[in-house]
């Protein structure tokens, strides 16, 4: 038993179960990319609670919170910030933009053009930022948790391998089951009028996230080095080298995962332990982690396709070699 683990963990999905029904698996995801600064990128139409669960989750542990709405029409200066001319001093002075926050929500990131996707990257992987001449660490922690639609809906740009391979876990978010989207429409009806300035609008479930954080800062430090402690044998980094190594030689594969995947296997395995009260992984931590690690840094042969295979397919063919 880790005894960090009740106060932090708990406390946070308590809080986002108070605005959001179900949704469990995702609120673990994002414990796991909180507890390690990974990135996460999260898939699924539009009307999933993507941006409702970001949005609580950055609340509840009082961390400084930025959000980007990506649209066509962005520039990378948008995101990072720029040079601007003082008129009274005749000098440049540097603007800084909203990457520059703790948790940063890079919601429908592929809306917006390849250039402004890859302005993340170096924010991503390095966490600073070069505006000018001039290079800006980012505040500590940070990480960023992009929403992405479908790719095959109108005004998506599918994002590149280079920077898909930056996010840790690339979760995809799926619909309700029937009882708890009656849930959702019982809160709904019962959630009344937001009054505002003598005029009145309905309330949305954004109304009911508490501005009061569970934890703070100092509670998620000590919940992450408690992770770093989690044990890893020798075995599961040889199940993880061995996973890596079967994308890259399976013969349906174009593309195979780089050694970012086993990283981000053994990060994220330590950070689920840790939620599950364990202060050592498993073989379950890999199963249940493989499909978030792999599926966004694979790509399968054209033959493949043709031949109607998918990667979900081939990667439970690569597990159970594994197993």
């Amino acid at each position: 038993m880790i005894a960090t683990q009740p106060h932090f963990v708990t406390a946070v999905r308590e809080r986002v179960g108070e605005v959001v029904v179900g949704q469990d698996v995702v609120v673990e995801r994002m414990m796991i990319a909180l507890l390690t600064g990974g990135h996460l990128l999260l898939l699924g139409v539009p009307g999933t609670a993507k941006t409702l669960m970001v949005n609580t989750v950055a609340k509840a542990v009082a961390l400084k919170f930025g959000r980007v709405q990506f649209t066509i029409d962005m520039l990378p200066s948008d995101i990072l910030g720029s040079e601007l001319l003082d008129q009274a001093s005749g000098e440049f002075r540097t603007h800084k933009g909203p990457v520059f926050t703790n948790l940063l929500l890079a919601d429908e990131i592929n809306r917006a053009a390849p250039k402004v996707q890859s302005a993340l990257l170096e924010a991503m992987q390095e966490r600073k930022v070069t505006i000018g001449n001039a290079s800006h660490p980012l505040p500590t922690p940070f990480l960023v948790i992009a929403t992405q639609n479908p790719v095959e809906q109108a005004g998506t740009f599918e994002l590149p391998e280079a920077q898909l391979d930056r996010f840790m876990l690339c979760h995809r978010i799926g619909y309700p089951t029937p009882d708890q989207e009656e849930t959702v429409l019982r809160r709904q009806l019962g959630m009344g009028l937001k009054h505002v300035d003598g005029g009145a609008v309905p309330k949305t479930a954004f109304d009911m996230i508490s501005d009061e954080p569970v934890c703070g800062l100092p509670d998620l430090i000590a919940a992450m080095e408690t992770v770093q402690k989690v044990h890893v044998s020798d075995v599961f980094m040889k199940h993880c080298v061995e996973l890596v190594r079967l994308t890259r030689e399976h013969p349906a594969m174009e593309l195979g995962c780089s050694p970012r995947a086993a990283l981000a296997i053994v990060q994220a395995a330590r950070a689920r332990a840790f939620v599950m009260e364990r202060d050592f992984v498993t073989p379950e931590d890999l199963f249940e982690l493989a499909e978030d690690v792999v599926l966004h840094r694979i790509r399968l042969s054209y033959e493949a396709l043709a031949e109607g295979r998918k990667p979900e397919d081939v990667l439970e063919e690569i597990l159970h070699q594994l197993g």
